[in-house]
């Protein structure tokens, strides 16, 4: 477990040569980041935080840093990365980051074929509340300690608990405005906002179920950090709420949406082309991820999650029939960013168009959002129960 600080490697490195580091790179985004540097032979280090600014400090024996200056430039999580001798017998890497964050897994792994080790720090975004107990729980003692994984921080720190998580991600948000309606006066950013509150009420007052927000208000919050946020907070769910608008303002109706390389249909194409453009909104620049990302994000649990996920969408569709508007081809898929978390179950939900009068004046009904939100909640329900979580009731 990684605590307060620590340490993986070798127990008795040689004084008298120093450690070599001679590759590194970083790949990550605002929320998340991986740093692999490559050494000689196995590194001992040991890790401790500061704050103002929020920095990780990774204590090494003395060590040749022989990779190039713009291997690690900062980027993403990180504004500042520093490294170099702090005298003799020992070094020291320097990882100040834009928000409150924590190593969660540092290792050192030996290479293929022999060829030296590599040190893997996985960095994401916490909560002010838990970087500030890092920070005062820490010891600065040299007392090296296994290195490993750290479970995830839920925000909100809900207790641990057998309630079943669910996250709620009411789309856009500050900046970024969403939609415009037809009446020219609704955001979607409100709508999403208003439906996830009353979603989450519903879905707190099942019994065994507990949910969360993503966002609470009118905050921007990324795309990569809503994919986390759910991650941390233990989500066993993800719903994405969302209410865009088309050029053809006669269609209307629910459509419920899970992630795939490939669209459905260039409805679905276009739609996640747009919601994708939320970070590029604002100002925040997107890139495919890299290999390294990949590493994080994407595990053997994808394949499985994917299923899960389209489970969830057909129980969803299903509690709709007969009780609201749906689109054509309800069940749809295409390329979302905010779906992408590889070990929680997701799904994107547009609750209707506000390019169409009719779904704008629904969607900003108390009445109606308290039906959709109940049916969503028992879509929910079934899901699970179909999965064997749930029994009876």
């Amino acid at each position: 477990m990684i605590g307060c600080e620590a340490a993986r490697g070798a127990e008795d490195p040689s004084p008298q040569q120093p450690l070599i580091a001679y590759a590194a790179r970083i790949a990550g985004d605002d929320s998340r980041a991986r740093i692999v540097i490559d050494f000689d032979r196995e590194p001992a280090f040991r890790l401790h935080y500061t704050a103002s600014p929020a920095r990780l400090i990774v204590d090494l024996d003395e060590t040749a840093f022989g990779f190039g200056e713009g291997d690690l430039a900062p980027k993403g999580l990180f504004t500042d990365i520093r490294y170099g001798r702090m005298g003799q017998g020992s070094s020291r890497l320097v990882l100040t980051a834009k928000r409150p964050f924590k190593a969660v897994l540092a290792e050192a792994r030996e290479n293929e074929a022999g060829k030296g080790y590599r040190l893997v720090l996985d960095c994401e975004m916490t909560s002010a509340e838990e970087f500030s107990a890092l920070v005062k729980n820490q010891s600065w003692d040299r007392e090296k300690i296994a290195g490993g994984k750290t479970p995830r921080v839920a925000p909100a720190t809900p207790q641990e608990s057998s309630d079943i998580i669910i996250a709620i991600d009411a789309g856009h948000g500050g900046i970024d405005t969403g939609a415009l309606g037809a009446s020219g006066k609704t955001l979607e950013k409100d709508v999403t906002l208003s439906f996830a509150k009353t979603l989450a009420d519903k879905l707190n007052a099942k019994p065994g179920f507990r949910a969360f927000l993503t966002r609470s208000d009118d905050t921007f919050v990324s795309l990569p950090e809503r994919v986390t946020i759910a991650r941390q907070g233990k989500a066993r769910l993800f719903i994405s709420l969302h209410a865009d608008t088309l050029r053809q303002k006669g269609i209307r109706g629910a459509t419920v949406y899970t992630i795939s390389d490939r669209a459905s249909d260039k409805l679905a194409e276009s739609l996640a082309v747009r919601e994708n453009l939320s970070d590029d909104i604002a100002g925040i620049e997107v890139k495919d991820e890299p290999e390294e990302v990949a590493d994080i994000l994407i595990d053997l649990t994808r394949r499985e999650t994917q299923a899960f996920s389209i489970q969830l969408a057909e129980h969803v569709v299903k509690s709709f029939e007969g009780q609201i508007e749906l689109i054509n081809n309800p069940l749809r898929h295409a390329g979302f960013r905010v779906l992408q978390a590889p070990d929680v179950p997701s799904v994107l939900l547009e609750l209707g168009f506000l390019s169409n009068a009719e779904d704008e004046k629904l969607l900003t009904s108390k009445a109606w959002r308290d039906k959709v939100a109940g049916l969503i909640a028992d879509g929910a329900v079934t899901y699970f129960k179909a999965n064997g979580v749930l029994r009876g009731g």
